[in-house]
């Protein structure tokens, strides 16, 4: 089957051709015939079978006809909306609708978190017919009335399970809520769980069920290994095998934004160009951190699993799960990274004992026992050097008998001590008693003797009678 016999336009084709394209990928095949017919679908297939151009060709393909050439902005309202959970994954996207586009007088733009408002505001007012966004950034524009929805004919939801997990369903349906009643709806995913069908139950019509392949099934071309090791020594092992494969570039999973960081300086400090991408790097960090990747500047790239989506890299080689992740389908979502558009790809994952229940969660998961290679020095036992072994306590000398002690007369004798002066004995000295804290004109009044007056008889406190004086 190649790409005329789906019934797109000369000009979609002629942009296909010129990346290389021939033939349509499976998920391809079968849903582009469908979504240019107008109906509602759900799709699932493998990371990297070509999910994006199965929804942005047929979409310029049924946009195709609204197309204007005016730079006046009414000509220009927004008619297709992409939401997806990354900005990785927008910006890949939207860069891919640019590529198919480029005979087509169509507009698009991309809208994420990140950066500035202000150029996405002036891309919005100047007029585009496709929007590819980020749910959160997006209901910032909502609320700023930067965004009209009114004319939006088609409604995609890419990478819809990593929404589900990322929690973005609330925001979803808040924006489903904004848009016309009467449109077209797509959800892609690259797992279709129990979740997803849920959630699309609720926003398709009568969709078309569209799966290319088993559920969580791992691509057949990406060869998967696993190499037992320490813990505490998987940073040793990982240069080891950068440098003894050799692994000439990699993305590198790390569980944690922090073991990011840290992997990633003490790769740079074993003389390896690394860089960490995270969601706490700025915009321009990541962005920049990514071209430098895809141009070779940068050979390993330290990845956290909100990274995993939409990192698409040309012919990547090899992906490593430095860790493995707690939730089984990441691990098929990063391995999808490698393998790309029948590409060969290598999977390697660093295990340690303390990550056999998720490796066994995996293997249950994808139904296939995972390759595994033992590295000789780099084991699951303790590294030699690690925590030191109690050193053992020296035994007691045992106690002579009384009966072989030698006699006090024949010890040794003690050696004279040297005479000193006799110390001044020391004096004990009573503490002074406590002087009661009394104000000065208490001492500047004389005695009442003195004045020339009986003194006053005070009666008692407690009872007793006053005291006469003499």
């Amino acid at each position: 089957m190649s790409f005329e016999s789906l019934g797109l336009s000369p000009e979609i084709l002629r942009a296909v051709a010129e990346e290389g394209y021939t033939e349509p990928t499976p998920i391809q095949a079968q849903a582009i015939p469908v979504v240019l017919a107008g109906k509602d679908v759900q799709a699932a297939a493998q990371t990297g079978t070509g999910k994006t151009a199965g929804f942005t060709l047929p979409i310029l393909n049924r946009l195709q006809p609204l197309a204007s050439s005016s730079v006046s902005p009414a000509k220009h309202p927004i008619r297709c909306l992409v939401l997806t959970p990354t900005r990785e994954l927008a910006a890949q996207v939207e860069a891919s609708v640019k590529t198919y586009s480029k005979y087509v007088p169509l507009r698009s733009t991309v809208i994420y978190g990140g950066v500035n408002m202000d150029p996405q505001i002036k891309a919005l007012m100047a007029g585009v017919e496709i929007v590819v966004a980020t749910p959160g950034r997006l209901l910032d524009h909502v609320q700023q009335r930067t965004i009209n929805f009114s004319q939006v004919e088609i409604l995609v939801l890419d990478e819809a399970d990593r929404m589900l997990d990322m929690g973005f369903i609330p925001d979803i349906r808040r924006i489903v809520a904004l848009l016309p009643k009467k449109r077209q709806n797509l959800l892609f995913s690259a797992t279709f769980s129990d979740d997803i069908k849920k959630l699309s139950s609720g926003i398709l019509h009568d969709p078309v069920t569209i799966e290319v392949a088993r559920r969580n099934a791992t691509s057949e071309l990406v060869r998967q290994v696993i190499y037992p090791v320490h813990k505490d020594r998987k940073r040793e092992l990982l240069t080891h095998l950068i440098r003894t494969l050799p692994i000439p570039q990699a993305i590198v999973f790390c569980r944690t934004k922090h073991g990011a960081n840290r992997l990633c300086g003490l790769l740079e400090r074993d003389g390896i160009n690394a860089a960490a991408i995270h969601s706490d790097k700025t915009q321009s960090h990541r962005t920049q951190s990514l071209e430098d990747f895809k141009g070779g500047t940068v050979n390993i790239l330290v990845a956290t699993d909100i990274a995993a989506r939409g990192l698409d890299v040309d012919q990547m080689p090899y992906v490593v799960n430095y860790e493995l992740p707690h939730v089984p389908e990441d691990y098929v979502h990063r391995i999808g990274r490698t393998g790309r558009a029948g590409s060969l790809g290598h999977a390697i994952s660093l295990v340690s004992d303390e990550e056999l229940r998720e490796l066994a969660d995996i293997e249950k998961l994808t139904k296939q026992k995972l390759e595994r290679v033992v590295v000789e020095g780099f084991d699951s036992a303790r590294p030699e050097g690690g925590r030191p072994a109690r050193p053992e306590r020296a035994a007691r000398p045992e106690r002579a008998p009384r009966a072989e002690r030698p006699p006090r007369t024949e010890q040794a004798a003690r050696p004279e001590a040297v005479e000193e002066e006799p110390a001044e004995p020391k004096v004990r000295r009573e503490p002074e008693p406590e002087r009661a804290s009394l104000s000065r004109s208490h001492f500047s009044r004389p005695p009442l003797a003195s004045m020339g007056k009986k003194p006053r008889e005070v009666p008692a406190l407690l009872g007793g009678l006053p005291k006469k004086t003499s």
